[in-house]
């Protein structure tokens, strides 16, 4: 789970299990949202997803980060 989510991750849908990227990051009152499009078919519309965050990172509901840390 990374520390903060950052635009041009990817994320994988648990139910679909396809790749997702992460085109934009707001904040909207209080809460932080991702804007996520299917990678390879950048025409679509985003898909929203309130951040969550934990004690060891933040998490998208619904999705797993992809990418190994460095």
């Amino acid at each position: 789970m990374p520390p903060n989510i950052l635009i041009g991750q990817v994320w994988k849908n648990q139910q679909s299990g396809e790749n997702y990227l992460i085109t934009r990051l707001y904040n909207e009152l209080f809460s932080t949202y991702a804007v996520l499009r299917k990678v390879g078919n950048e025409t679509a519309d985003g898909t929203r997803v309130k951040v969550e965050k934990s004690a060891e990172g933040v998490v998208l509901p619904g999705y797993v980060f992809t990418q190994e840390e460095k």
